[in-house]
């Protein structure tokens, strides 16, 4: 069985408050490791996409497992580049890859610089379709944005747009197992063209369900994490912990 642990909407701004969430979620899967396989750090790192804020990022993403990230809406290509990948251009979409086994998991890079909702600009599909088309064994994909409503009004309004350059790829590779993403800052699953699509719960903050209240953020709901199971069939099972902070 693969296990991958996937973690996102850290939103890191330099308070206590999140700092200490986001410790207590590494912790969690960092003290369970020798039973997960790696982890996957699906965006928003930060709240403002601040220089000091992803430095302290880097200083808190820290993990034994394989460890891949991408970012969010919230956070910038500049300053996460500058960070985690200086060797590269700064405005560089973050597409990056790691193979473990007979897994190998592509985090695409969903933000549009500027905006709130999401897309896959054309550097993006170009280079997931070439890493699917010499991809070898299992392949989950991983990226910030949803490509399809979720019943969450204000999420469902910043969505991934023309989710159909994700879905041709997706139809066209029977070897993707599953598609994981975050921003809604609720673990929910369902599918995309056939897939299962799974969210990780935000490390951050929890929103609100339409009849849960007015209010769009719930802060007191303890942060939390996704481990995905890949038996060796390629079917996958998604399991979510609350971790109280």
């Amino acid at each position: 069985m693969f296990v991958i642990a996937q973690l996102s909407d850290l939103h890191v701004n330099g308070t206590h408050r999140n700092r200490a969430r986001i410790e207590a979620a590494l912790h969690y899967v960092n003290s369970r490791a020798e039973g997960i396989d790696a982890l996957l750090v699906t965006g928003d790192l930060t709240d403002h996409a601040a220089p000091e804020e992803m430095l302290e990022a880097h200083k808190l993403i820290t993990s034994p497992l394989p460890t891949l990230i991408t970012i969010g809406n919230h956070d910038a290509r500049p300053s996460f580049n500058a960070v985690f990948r200086p060797e590269v251009d700064p405005t560089s979409p973050v597409n990056v890859a790691l193979t473990v086994g007979d897994v190998t998991l592509l985090a695409v890079d969903s933000s549009l610089p500027g905006e709130r909702r999401g897309f896959l600009d054309d550097v993006t599909v170009s280079w997931l379709r070439t890493e699917l088309d010499n991809a070898d064994g299992k392949v989950v994909v991983a990226f910030h944005h949803p490509p399809v409503t979720l019943g969450m009004p204000m999420m469902d309004s910043i969505m991934q747009s023309s989710p159909e350059r994700l879905g041709d790829l997706v139809d066209a590779h029977p070897e993707i197992v599953a598609l994981v993403c975050g921003h809604a800052h609720s673990g929910a699953v369902t599918t995309f063209r056939g897939r299962p699509l799974c969210l990780a719960p935000g490390v951050s903050s929890t929103l609100n369900l339409p009849f849960e209240g007015s209010a769009v953020v719930n802060r007191d709901q303890p942060a939390g994490v996704a481990f995905h199971l890949i038996d060796d069939d390629g079917r996958v099972i998604t399991h979510f912990r609350a971790i109280p902070g």
